[in-house]
């Protein structure tokens, strides 16, 4: 795995291999470490995975740290690796950018892989309250450590992965930390998601308290034109984390039928 990081472009991972190539794209909290046991199940598969600007590696990159901006910068990854034949795969805030590279409708994109992603109509228990509260949420570790274990999770975690999760959800600046809080979760993509004319796979974690199989399954599965569903058993919001083999299987299966 190459890491590619100069001052254009946010920071990423890229693997040679078979195709097409898996982008991954991060949740709010992660890094394109939040995929490594996935990819680590992945064997000869070409991958790219990216940490978001203001994100880890890319912290140093200036905003907006917008939605729009991410998917602005995943497509200048893209041009940057040489592309040109992909499947995007999507955590959470990362899935809600997935769509809205998808709904630009790139050449080369094969198909999304879209896991417990932020839908394309919030769910009616964003409002200004609830989304002021999780604004702070990362602001020590001792909060994210609290959100890990009693929100973010439905299984025990190894202890070097929990402190990963604290590290990586405090690796990034203020402004980038508060802006999919305060502004891009509450943001309505559906015009952008029905724009999408590739096979889609959504994939829910059983027990996610963040976005529950019932919200992905009404506020974003029926803005896809085509639409897989799935639901990982017994995994909470963070999948890739908590369900790594069952997430590879999924999206090993799925990137070879399309």
């Amino acid at each position: 795995m190459s890491t590619t990081q100069h001052t254009l472009v946010p920071v990423y991972d890229h693997r040679t291999g078979t195709g097409p190539t898996l982008v991954f794209l991060h949740y709010w909290g992660g890094s394109a470490r939040t995929w490594d046991l996935v990819v680590d199940r992945l064997p000869g598969r070409a991958v790219v995975a990216v940490d978001f600007r203001g994100w880890g590696r890319s912290r140093a990159l200036p905003g907006p740290y917008t939605l729009g901006r991410f998917a602005d910068d995943t497509l200048a990854v893209l041009a940057d690796a040489g592309i040109t034949d992909y499947v995007l795969v999507g955590h959470s805030m990362g899935g809600k950018v997935a769509q809205l590279v998808a709904a630009t409708r790139p050449a080369g994109l094969r198909a999304i892989v879209l896991v417990g992603s932020g839908p394309a109509k919030p769910a009616a228990r964003v409002t200004p309250e609830y989304r002021e509260a999780l604004s702070h949420a990362y602001d020590s570790a001792e909060s994210v450590a609290g959100a890990r274990d009693h929100v973010l999770t439905a299984t025990e975690l190894p202890a070097a992965l929990k402190a990963r999760i604290v590290t990586d959800s405090r690796n990034v600046t203020d402004a980038a930390r508060i802006e999919w809080p305060l502004r891009g979760i509450a943001q309505d993509i559906t015009e952008h998601t029905r724009r999408i004319d590739v096979p889609a796979l959504v994939v829910a974690g059983e027990h996610d308290q963040v976005e529950p199989a019932g919200v992905l399954r009404d506020n974003l599965v029926p803005y896809l034109a085509r639409a897989d569903f799935v639901v990982v058993p017994r995994t909470g919001h963070l999948i890739p984390l908590e369900a790594p083999a069952d997430l590879a299987d999924a999206v090993t299966a799925f990137a070879t039928a399309v």
